[in-house]
């Protein structure tokens, strides 16, 4: 149980203030913190110390990176490709440096022209040149730290996204160069004249704002729970107070967070696993490959109990609810990652340990560095790893992470969960007669291998299910390889996370037919009757023409249901395929 109270004094002009404070102690138990509250029934309350502490705070340095990543992830809640897509943008219209960087040094122009301009916008005392020193040892310092171009230039043109980022890089670089802010940091105790126990009160006032005054750095942390009490009235030591409200909450122990793709980049840095170039390629694979999803939790109920000690000395028990495990844009690992996982800690032991890969990182630098030859460094890696992965292709059994839950009572049959070809599913086999084939039917998201019970194993096999008709045709709703859907009349639709298939009714899964239906009509422009293979389509990057296999750009200055079907086979024929929005992706660095 944590302990706060709302303490009332009055100042010195004679007016009544008041200010939180928060015991030392936690209780483990309601019955301790009950006593406790009665103590302070009778209890005189009194500043017993006070301490003004003035503090000095640092600016963070310039982005790198990874950095870049976490800040625009918790700021301008962008996913680490979309950072990188965006700053690749600002670097090729030349309004930014290199983004791929880990260092944290900047150029002595580039020191010169911030100083300027921080002098012009906020006056002498407001700049402090430094350089920062990038702390990882396998940093490599080609490039600057991710600063703007021209620092007088405090805003650019261009999409929403690269304004709002080339803002967050401005403000960061800037900041960097600017004083550290002055804080007054006040601690007050306050003891009780029947207990040891004391309250502590703390607070800040910003003397000088300095760096503060255009940036201030984001944390991971969702809660701020560190016991600040904002401005503290001023106070004398041997100042009596009395309580206006004294509340004991009952509070648990909180797993670990989830990771978000900011964070992940953090513990990657961390480890020393990767490089600049490699954050995001290698969280946007983890996920395409289906290893881990992105998901939001609504989060769920959980009663806790509230002590209250009113100013009419009576303790009140009050049983509220709060809603924990909210995740938002948080990473969860799916079935699949913890089999991969588990048989390459098992197999590949010495591959898996993170040092490992950290230690490969050195290795390459000092190759790089013409400190090891590297021929020598790759025949010591690749043969022993190749003779252990011939070893474990030979002897090891396919992983299923195959679990028997029981029987069905309906049938008599076993009931069993395991990871097929395309996910993981639940089977039940006839142990009888080996001649009738199993039957299959696809986990939820939600279920899990090693989670997942009988009775809820048992339902999934309620699908396909037939919901009712729709223009004399059924429509049945299941769950397929690609993700929950209902069919009709021959044709599949897809359905998102608000329609489960167990439980879509025939009005909800109508709306879902017409709205495809209706997409679909809105995207053919023209088809010619003459020859269908010809048509005029509306796409994500505007019209085009569908020629066969071909994707053909139009002409903008004409409307695209003016063409005739003479002139796209023309524009078919003439037409030379530039490279792939995939393909020029690939190539940036």
């Amino acid at each position: 149980f944590k302990v706060s109270a709302i303490f009332i004094c009055d100042d010195c002009d004679g007016k009544q203030v008041s200010f939180k404070a928060e015991l030392s102690k936690f209780f483990a138990t309601e019955k301790e913190a009950e006593e406790f509250l009665k103590k302070c029934k009778d209890a005189q309350f009194e500043v017993s110390s006070l301490e003004k502490k003035p503090v000095k705070k640092s600016p963070a340095p310039p982005f790198t990176t990874s950095t870049l990543q976490q800040e625009a992830s918790r700021k301008l809640s962008y996913s680490v490709a979309r950072t990188m897509l965006v700053a690749q943008k600002l670097y090729e219209a030349g309004k930014i440096t290199y983004m791929r960087t880990d260092s944290v040094n900047l150029a002595e122009q580039a020191l010169d022209a911030s100083k300027k301009q921080i002098i012009k916008d906020y006056g002498k005392e407001y700049s402090h040149q430094r350089q920062f020193k990038t702390k990882s040892k396998t940093a490599q310092e080609a490039h600057e730290a991710i600063r703007p171009t021209d620092f007088n230039v405090e805003s650019v043109s261009g999409s929403k996204e690269e304004k709002a980022l080339y803002q967050l890089i401005w403000k960061r670089a800037i900041a960097s160069q600017m004083s550290q802010a002055e804080i007054e940091r006040t601690t007050i105790k306050i003891s009780l004249s029947n207990s040891k126990e004391n309250f502590i009160a703390k607070g800040e006032v910003i003397k000088f704002d300095g760096f503060l005054k255009v940036y201030l750095e984001s944390t991971d942390e969702e809660n701020n729970e560190n016991g600040e009490s904002g401005l503290l009235p001023t106070l004398d030591k041997g100042k009596k107070l009395r309580y206006n409200i004294i509340t004991a909450t009952e509070r648990f122990t909180r797993p670990s967070a989830r990771y978000t793709e900011a964070s992940l980049v953090k513990k990657l840095e961390e480890l020393g696993i990767g490089r600049p170039s490699t954050y995001a390629p290698t969280i946007s694979t983890i996920q395409r490959r289906g290893y881990v999803h992105k998901e939001e939790s609504m989060g769920t109920e959980r009663e806790y109990k509230v002590l209250t000690l009113n100013p009419d000395k009576e303790v009140n028990k009050e049983l509220k609810t709060e809603i924990i495990g909210v995740d938002k844009g948080k990473l969860f690992p799916n079935d699949i990652a913890m089999l991969v996982t588990d048989f390459l800690v098992e197999h590949f032991p010495r591959i898996m340990d993170y040092k490992f890969t950290a230690h490969i990182e050195e290795e390459l630098d000092e190759i790089a560095h013409g400190e090891i030859d590297k021929k020598v460094m790759l025949d010591e890696f690749y043969f022993p790893f190749k003779e252990k992965v011939d070893h474990t292709i030979e002897n090891s059994d396919r992983v299923s992470g195959e679990r028997i839950l029981g029987t069905d009572p309906a049938t008599g049959k076993q009931v069993s969960v395991r990871m097929a070809r395309f996910g993981p599913v639940a089977q039940l086999t006839d142990l009888k007669d080996e001649d009738v084939k199993p039957q299959y039917a696809g986990l939820r998201r939600e279920n899990k291998l090693e989670s997942i019970t009988l009775d809820e194993a048992l339902v999934l096999f309620k699908l396909p299910r037939a919901i009712g008709e729709h223009e004399d045709e059924e429509i049945t709703a299941a769950i397929g390889r690609f993700g929950p859907y209902v069919k009709h009349n021959g044709k599949f639709y897809s359905l998102k996370k608000e329609y489960d298939p167990h439980t879509i009714t025939l009005e909800e899964a109508i709306e879902v037919i017409e709205a495809k239906r209706k997409a679909d009509a809105e995207k053919v422009i023209k088809i010619f009757d003459e020859n269908p293979e010809y048509q005029i389509l509306n796409g994500r990057w505007g019209p085009y023409l569908k020629a066969g296999k071909k994707n053909v750009r139009l002409p903008k200055d004409r409307e695209p249901d003016s063409f005739t079907l003479e002139e796209c086979i023309e524009l078919a024929e003439n037409y030379v395929p530039g490279r792939s929005r995939s393909k020029k992706k690939g190539k940036k660095k």
